[in-house]
């Protein structure tokens, strides 16, 4: 065991290093084109295992994205947490298979009080049920298929049993700027894209309600958003509750990042009337800054979560036998990892107040990003700065800018397209991210700018030459 000791002491050595200077390397790898390379080709004999993480380290270290520093500001990406990095790290080592009590008693156990905690901290109703999965994609498909169940049986029809072939029409009622994983959602559940009805949106992003009325004329899904994936809007959840339930309609809510905001007093406002739907997903790598891969579904209806998912064999023991929950019945996975560990550290580590805190420094960085690129000549800031997220354009440089931003190494953001317009889209949701590191990004962006002005200008002179 010395040699397994030593092993994994020089990953976690190296983790450490890599996390004390992740802070100040370039956000984005310049070079990747010796990766491939240094992995080399498959070995015809063994190798010592410090071999084999050597060469790898060695090799992909290069090109990593520093996703867990403080100037990455792509894709509503959180770094995960200390706590929550070791614990995952205890995890792997540990091995838990989380399917039930039998597999694993102890990732069964922190699981069940994990999901509690997280329904607390989130506002959920008590008796709502939970699981574990991989991100918002899992997390939506769980809720929709929850939903399929719930509006199908009480329409007399067993979905699980006899497919969708002759089932009743079941149309999901969706903005028309809802995230691209309801719609693959719709597509793995069987539902096809062909199913939704689009409700528009308003300036922001936010679910128009005179239109979802009229878009209701009977049972249905009614998808709601947590923050607009673009904007960061948030849908009247009690008036479209209110609405949908009133026509039968299950509603559920895509809270990928957003939802975050019901753990923060001075956001709650933005959540109002969360409670009133039927199921919600939500990320753990994004805003409680988890690492890869975890996220959350949760459903009023425990029975119609349950029946969707759960699965039965001959040779399975331990399903509901126990007076413990059994994860894999929640999920669509059965051998699946043990995310209840990093998740119930993290929450640990942070606390009720430390996680409201978290979540409201990042909106405010958000709005000093705002402040100071609007202070810019030639930069708009396109949306109403309500949560973590700013839609920032440059007019027609806009895409130049973003690639000399990214290419600069100082920090990264994305771009995107909103209502016909290029722009840059900035997402603060690192729990280490500071005024400094806005402040050096701005600067960057700036840098940037000038880049640009000044390759238009020697382009432009070299044309009239």
């Amino acid at each position: 065991m010395t040699e397994l000791r030593d092993l994994l002491a020089d990953v976690a050595s190296r983790v450490t290093r890599y996390r004390e200077n992740v802070a100040d390397a370039p956000v984005f790898p310049d070079d990747t084109t010796g990766v491939r390379e240094k992995l080399g080709d498959l070995p015809e004999k063994p190798a010592a295992p410090a071999d084999v993480i050597r060469r790898l380290a060695d090799a992909v270290e290069p090109a990593l994205v520093a996703n867990t520093g403080p100037r990455y500001f792509g894709f509503v990406t959180g770094g995960a947490l200390d706590a929550a990095t070791a614990a995952d790290m205890l995890a792997t080592g540990w091995d838990q298979p989380a399917f039930n009590e039998i597999t694993s008693p102890a990732a069964a156990i922190v699981e069940e009080v994990a999901g509690e905690w997280l329904k607390d901290v989130l506002g959920l109703p008590s008796g709502a049920s939970f699981g574990f999965v991989t991100g918002g994609q899992g997390a939506n498909t769980v809720g929709l298929a929850a939903a399929r169940h719930h509006v199908l049986a009480r329409a007399g029809w067993d979905v699980e049993r006899r497919g969708l072939h002759g089932a009743p029409p079941l149309p999901v009622v969706a903005s028309e700027e809802r995230h691209a994983t309801i719609d693959r959602s719709l597509r793995l559940l069987g539902l096809g894209t062909d199913a939704v009805r689009p409700v528009r949106a308003d300036g922001q992003g936010a679910i128009d309600i005179a239109d979802l009325e009229r878009q209701l004329d009977g049972p249905a899904i009614v998808c709601l958003q947590a923050g607009n994936v673009n904007t960061g809007a948030f849908d009247d959840f009690a008036a479209a509750s209110e609405i949908a339930h009133r026509h039968g309609a299950w509603v559920h809510v895509d809270g990928a990042f957003g939802l975050w905001a019901a753990a923060a007093p001075a956001l709650e406002r933005l959540t109002a009337g969360l409670e009133e739907a039927d199921s919600w997903a939500v990320d753990g790598h994004k805003w409680l800054n988890v690492p890869y891969d975890c996220g959350y579904a949760f459903c009023a209806h425990p029975e119609s979560h349950r029946a969707a998912m759960a699965l039965t064999a001959a040779y399975l023991t331990g399903q509901g036998e126990g007076g413990v929950r059994a994860p894999s019945d929640f999920v669509p996975e059965s051998s699946r990892r043990a995310r209840g560990f990093a998740t119930w550290a993290a929450l640990s580590e942070l606390g009720r107040a430390g996680i409201a805190e978290m979540i409201e420094r990042c909106c405010a960085l958000a709005r000093r990003f705002a402040e100071k690129l609007e202070a810019c000549e030639g930069v708009t800031v396109v949306n109403d700065v309500v949560l973590n997220q700013v839609l920032v354009s440059f007019g027609d440089d806009t895409d130049r800018v973003v690639e000399a931003l990214q290419r600069s190494g100082e920090c990264w953001m994305g771009a995107t397209t909103w209502h016909g317009m290029r722009l840059m889209r900035v997402s603060v949701s690192n729990w280490s991210t500071t005024e400094a590191d806005v402040d050096r990004s701005v600067a960057a962006i700036r840098a940037a700018m000038k880049s640009d002005q000044e390759s238009r200008s020697v382009a432009n002179r070299s044309h009239l030459a």
